[in-house]
């Protein structure tokens, strides 16, 4: 069964700027922690143990701002997968106000790395069969 992965979030003081909305930067905060947490929650391989020996940088990044979020809203986030590659994964994503208003949307490419001479280097690394399973059920 495919789905996507959704988290919410309040907005708070600190995601805000002086008239009240978010500040662009945070979106982005708030994205990379719906990163985080789908890799923790629905991957099993949460980020303090891949970056022992792994990361996951973000390489593309395509962002639409739809409209604005304001201080005491509550946001649903919502990824799922768009294409599966060998080490790589295109996640569409959308964070949608309380009254179903998309605030913002877009698609962020994730590519698996392993760190080479300790972390002097890195290159990409095919997922695991296992998390490529896992992957696999949140393609949309």
């Amino acid at each position: 069964m495919n789905k996507s992965f959704s988290k919410q979030e309040k907005i708070r003081f600190k995601h805000v700027d002086y008239a009240g909305i978010v500040f662009y930067p945070r979106f982005l905060e708030m994205l990379n922690d719906l990163v985080e947490d789908w890799f923790e929650e629905a991957l099993d391989r949460p980020f303090s143990q891949i970056h022992e020996t792994n990361g996951i940088p973000t390489v593309d990044l395509k962002v639409q701002f739809k409209k604005a979020a304001r201080i005491g809203e509550i946001l649903t986030k919502s990824l799922w997968v768009k294409n599966l590659g060998g080490a790589s994964v295109v996640c569409g994503f959308k964070f949608e106000d309380d009254h179903g208003n998309t605030c913002l949307e877009g698609e962020v490419t994730l590519v698996n790395v392993a760190f080479v001479n300790g972390k002097a280097a890195i290159k990409a690394e095919p997922f695991s069969l296992e998390t490529r399973t896992k992957i696999s059920t949140f393609i949309i």
